[in-house]
């Protein structure tokens, strides 16, 4: 089963989202800085790395260029007014202010393919919408965008547009030139249309909490989930303490620990199927199990992925944040926390500019977020 999609999908923490209208990938054409209230108090990012200098060759935003916009796409699609553009310019953790000077919201392939010819010819510097191969809560069970985009459609940077919206599931002729661009992070063209594979709404879906004393545990836990729950295992998600402690700070008792005591770490395990009394019969012997097994001493069955996924959130309620987002083998997934609490005590700013340094995400494709909260956003932290 396949859906195809032109020119209306944008991709949003990890899962494709259809939008009520045709799509507007956003194009932002960058000329001189402006100053806006709701971006005041952010920084430009030229001023954070003054050593990084834009390049002489590109072109400055001119009037010239304004008015050809117009003449391609309506009025309202055209953003030039400072306020407006605020929001585009300064990302949502508020760590970065750019200086686009002009934002275009084209609707169609036709639209889109003619912003970046023009800005080629004129050696203008655009961004555009991006490709993340982002993998989502669920990659265990339903894969990697690599393998459920059967095509696409890519405006290229000199407004060519390759329309290579294959529906076959497998298609053996010449190169599989999609796979370029999924992950290419908008560096080699704009996506403007998808065809992929759309699995059917599982009938049956449970979640378990357990809480665990190491994450030597974590990974016993996780390597049982593959034995006893094989087909059926849709998600596991680990976090640590420091994570869980800031939830119920900036989310208060509605988010309470649902064990009955403080772990060092939690798992979050998922069950998708298409029996609910054949999945629950066996997420309660794979909990009985690991009881058994002393692996976990608490769990719970009930739905919480509340407490996963308001972890980023929290992250950023806490300060200023440094996200990071590595793939690594699962053995050494959490050794890359350790070792950044250690870094950072060693020379001092842990527990002053730094305030927590935690570690979640998927154990099933061995996806740490690593986060260190902050006081503020300090060099010294980055170097």
């Amino acid at each position: 089963m396949y859906r195809s999609v032109r020119a209306s999908l944008r991709l949003s923490g990890g899962m494709f989202h259809r939008r009520a209208s045709a799509a507007r990938p956003m194009l932002a054409a960058y000329g001189r800085g402006y100053t806006s209230d709701s971006s005041r108090t952010v920084a430009y990012t030229k001023d954070k790395y003054p050593g990084i200098e834009r390049s002489t060759a590109l072109n400055q935003l001119s009037s010239e260029d304004i008015t050809f916009f117009k003449s391609i796409l309506p009025p309202t699609s055209v953003i030039t007014d400072e306020d407006d553009l605020s929001s585009y310019n300064v990302d949502w953790m508020r760590k970065y202010r750019g200086q686009s000077a002009v934002v275009l919201l084209p609707k169609t392939t036709e639209q889109v393919a003619k912003a970046p010819a023009y800005c080629n010819e004129r050696s203008c510097h655009i961004g555009g919408n991006v490709a993340t191969n982002a993998g989502g809560l669920r990659l265990l069970r339903y894969g990697s965008l690599h393998g459920t985009v059967l095509g696409l459609e890519t405006v290229l940077p000199d407004g060519t547009v390759l329309d290579n919206m294959s529906t076959l599931r497998k298609d053996n002729t010449g190169y599989d030139l999609k796979q370029l661009f999924i992950g290419s992070e908008g560096t080699l063209g704009i996506i403007t249309g998808v065809s992929m594979l759309t699995p059917k709404r599982a009938k049956s879906t449970n979640v378990a909490l357990v809480g665990l004393e190491s994450f030597e545990k974590v990974q016993e836990t996780f390597h049982m989930a593959k034995d006893m729950l094989s087909e059926i295992l849709s998600a596991f998600e680990f976090w640590d303490h420091k994570a869980a402690g800031l939830v119920r700070a900036h989310h208060g008792v509605g988010h309470k620990d649902p064990l009955t005591s403080q772990y060092p770490f939690y798992v979050l395990v998922e069950t998708q199927g298409s029996d609910s009394e054949h999945d629950m019969a066996k997420l309660n012997g794979f909990l009985e199990k690991l009881l058994e097994s002393s692996i976990v001493d608490d769990g719970v069955i009930k739905s919480l992925w509340s407490l996963r996924e308001l972890i980023p959130e929290a992250c950023s309620k806490a300060g200023a944040v440094y996200k990071y987002d590595v793939s690594i083998p699962v053995p050494k997934l959490y050794t890359l926390v350790e070792d950044m609490r250690e870094r950072l005590a060693a020379v001092g700013l842990l527990g002053q500019q730094v305030e927590e340094v935690i570690g979640y995400g998927h154990v099933g494709d061995g996806n740490l977020h690593l986060n260190i909260t902050a006081t503020s956003y300090d060099s010294k932290v980055i170097y």
